[in-house]
């Protein structure tokens, strides 16, 4: 039988790919330009789009196991609960969801509240999936380049009560662990979840004093300053997008996105490892940085 990896040429899916390639399974990549996508040797890419179900019912065939991750838009939560349907007429035995961490709790957040619908019907219809729940991304400072070597400012607003964030190598291993388990079980396994998340809590002054050390050099942290920072994304991204990453940032200042200890154990025991730390990311890009 077969996994099937949506999203599989974006940050996460392409990680999960990774920890899959060389598995003893029968991998396929869902991509709208199957000729154009660079993927691992033994990864066969399907043409879809989780805007065609019609693409989506024929990719699904043969499909044993599914990885979901749908990108923050505007029809996220449909692309999400179609997909999810097509999955269950098709009968598939295992389902891996990439959530958000925390979402539960943050109701005003549009892309985690649609998060924790799909949650919700994977509850209603027991449908036999692990539930990924990963906090902010390491790999989304790598956009704090300029700032960081031109400016020395660490510029994302995240605030100071405290974050666990994730390494998404950390995301692609569990998820590729999670539907391997799945996909070689016999049988239909029970529902599971777990919080992706890092092993310290860090601030955005914390994080500055990261990249002080891993640069050599004084690095200040920006400010919280939201109403600027929206007006930044703004250049990059649809208004409405922007203003919903700027409210998932007001809620990281005032309530932080803390794991607790049993979070952090129960991802040490899927992983085999302890969760990634932020230095040794930091250490890692600040060295490719110089070595360009």
């Amino acid at each position: 039988m077969t996994i099937l990896i949506t999203g599989a040429t974006g940050t996460v899916g392409s990680q999960v790919l990774h920890f899959l390639d060389g598995c003893d399974a029968d991998v396929r990549a869902l991509t709208r330009s199957p000729d154009k996508a660079k993927l691992p040797a033994g990864i066969t890419a399907v043409q879809g789009d989780l805007d065609d179900v019609d693409s989506i019912r024929a990719a699904m065939n043969g499909v044993s196991t599914l990885f979901l991750v749908v990108s923050n838009t505007a029809d996220e939560l449909s692309k999400a609960m179609l997909t999810l349907n097509v999955a269950r007429d098709a009968k598939v035995k295992g389902i891996v969801y990439l959530s958000v961490f925390k979402g539960e709790h943050y109701a005003d957040v549009p892309h985690f509240a649609s998060k924790v619908v799909i949650e919700r019907m994977i509850e209603v219809y027991d449908l036999p999936a692990t539930i990924l729940r990963p906090c902010y991304f390491f790999q989304n400072d790598a956009q704090q380049k300029d700032a960081l070597l031109t400016h020395g400012v660490y510029g994302m607003p995240l605030g100071r009560a405290g974050l666990c964030l994730v390494d998404t190598r950390d995301i692609g291993e569990a998820a590729a662990k999670e539907l391997l388990r799945r996909e070689q079980s016999a049988t239909s396994l029970p529902r599971e979840t777990y919080a992706l998340v890092g092993p310290d809590v860090l601030t955005g002054p914390a994080i500055a004093a990261v990249w002080s050390e891993q640069l050599g050099r004084p690095i200040a942290y920006g400010d919280d300053d939201l109403v600027t920072f929206e007006q930044r994304l703004r250049a990059f991204i649809p208004n409405s997008r922007a203003y919903d990453i700027a409210i998932m940032m007001r809620r990281y200042q005032t309530d932080g996105a803390i794991a607790s200890a049993a979070e952090i154990e129960k991802l040490t025991g899927l992983l085999g490892h302890s969760p990634r730390s932020y230095s040794d990311f930091a250490r890692e890009l600040a060295a490719a940085w110089k070595s360009v």
